[in-house]
């Protein structure tokens, strides 16, 4: 009886600790998309003028985030998160009707903001076409958002930037 009690115990105690040990056990960009994830949620903002909402959702059993950018006016986009090895990956689905993948590098520290670079460009007609080529996502904290984005038209770079309140669930 003494020896199935302490094994009860034993048993207790790891599933308690159990979960504090896996989570030291991760790596930084696994931090760093745990620390994306906590966008999950919906935020509202301006791009280009236009009211815009922003709605992050956990997907592909947590391994993926979707950004989904629905502007008052004009088409929606999408943007999904995932991590490989020691950076995160970025594909935009863009309105231009090109998808942008962008990478961060390597991830030293999760709490920094994110900067992804264009890695490469899909659905693209001409080098001259409108397209991303970076994204910084700044986590200014728990309710405000801030999203640069970088772009090439015509030869020419760019950046916007966009700034997203939370709305639901609120953080704070």
């Amino acid at each position: 009886m003494k020896r199935s009690a302490l094994a009860g115990i034993i048993g207790a105690v790891l599933v308690i600790t159990a979960p504090a040990v896996f989570a030291a056990d991760k790596t930084k960009s696994e931090e760093a998309f745990d620390r994306l994830a906590s966008l999950t949620g919906e935020w509202k903002g301006e791009a280009f003028g236009v009211p815009t909402t922003l709605i992050y959702t956990l997907t592909a059993n947590g391994s993926a985030l979707m950004e989904q950018c629905r502007p008052e006016k004009g088409p929606e986009m999408i943007t999904m998160f995932t991590v490989d090895g020691d950076h995160l990956i970025a594909t935009h689905y863009c309105s231009a009707k090109n998808q942008p993948q962008m990478t961060t590098s390597t991830i030293a520290d999760a709490r920094k903001p994110l900067a992804f670079s264009l890695v490469r460009v899909t659905g693209l007609k001409s080098p001259d076409d409108f397209h991303n080529t970076g994204l910084t996502v700044i986590q200014d904290d728990n309710d405000h958002l801030t999203q640069e984005w970088s772009y090439q038209d015509k030869g020419k770079t760019r950046k916007n930037v966009f700034h997203f309140t939370r709305v639901w669930p609120r953080a704070s």
